[in-house]
């Protein structure tokens, strides 16, 4: 069985769009109230918390795992609607906290950190700002980087969630401000390994990148983490669709002394995409690809354009 107590599965999800339905003057929400042409009511927003609970519930090697110990989110707007999250349906059950910074980001979008309090003891965190600028020298400003700090199964864990710059303005014209990220996350690493060497880390995030482009392999090599995805993704395995072509931009890295058994109780067991059927497009041309909330204006009613990811850990 894969529900025993001895695995642990750590996730990362990109929940598209998650805002309340409440005006914020300080950021970019207007897309999202009820008054708006997608008109983002009361109704669809708890209909999406009751989509994405009850997937958070489920991620895992199989349908009947845990829920995740540990799970990343991006793309939710505030510290309320994580409070409604992990309150819903589907999560109350579980006893979620959450850690979670507001960032300068232009849309109003964070990165934020669930985690189970009786699983992983939260000890310490913090986030880092990647300083980017526009074509015309002026400050552009993007998602933060939360770095969480504490103890699973009793042993020191440091986990990076990033949500770096998108490819919207093209792949090439965006690469050097995921390259930016790469090499904060780096800073981030060398940090933490400066106090010790041993320490052990996770990097997970929606990298707006593959795992063979410059900005993942940076981080892997310099880094010194390992990239489970990069065998899980193929012609048929990603946790997004653009242009009927799959990409795996969602992705969870780790040190490799997550495979020192001999001197750790947590090791690597396994790595994969949570895309079960439920979660996807039952009919037409985009059949097996993410069911999303909207496209473009057009409400669908559905959970998110990117499909989870996880890795389970196993307790020695």
């Amino acid at each position: 069985m894969t529900n025993r107590d001895d695995i642990y599965t750590v996730a990362f999800y990109n929940i598209e769009n998650l805002f309340d339905t409440i005006n914020d003057p300080m950021s970019d929400d207007d897309d999202f109230l009820p008054t708006s042409r997608k008109r983002w009511t009361k109704k669809r927003y708890h209909n999406k918390l009751r989509k994405i609970s009850s997937v958070i519930s489920k991620i895992g090697p199989d349908e009947n795992s845990h829920a995740p110990a540990i799970i990343g989110l991006a793309e939710v707007e505030n510290k309320r609607v994580l409070n409604d999250l992990v309150e819903s349906k589907h999560l109350d059950d579980e006893d979620y906290s959450f850690v979670h910074y507001d960032s300068s980001d232009e849309r109003g979008i964070d990165v934020a950190l669930l985690y189970k309090p009786n699983l992983f003891n939260v000890e310490y965190s913090e986030t880092y700002s990647i300083y980017l600028e526009t074509d015309e020298g002026l400050r552009d400003y993007t998602r933060d980087i939360l770095l969480v700090k504490g103890k699973l199964d009793g042993e020191n864990l440091n986990i990076i969630v990033n949500h770096w710059s998108s490819r919207r303005e093209g792949e090439k014209e965006t690469e050097p401000k995921r390259i930016a990220s790469a090499q904060k996350v780096l800073e981030i690493i060398d940090s933490i390994k400066s106090e010790n060497e041993n320490e052990r880390i996770i990097v997970m995030g929606d990298f707006n990148d593959n795992p063979n482009n410059k900005s993942l392999e940076l981080i892997e090599e310099d880094g010194g983490l390992f990239n489970p995805f990069k065998t899980v993704w193929s012609q048929d395995v990603g946790s997004l669709n653009h242009d009927f072509e799959w990409n795996l931009f969602d992705q969870i890295l780790f040190s490799t002394n997550f495979f020192d058994t001999k001197h750790s109780k947590l090791a690597f067991d396994e790595a994969d995409v949570f895309d079960i059927k439920s979660l996807t497009q039952y009919h037409g041309k985009f059949k097996g690809q993410p069911f999303r909330t909207y496209v473009g204006k057009k409400y669908k009613g559905g959970y998110s354009d990117h499909f989870p990811v996880f890795i389970t850990l196993k307790s020695s």
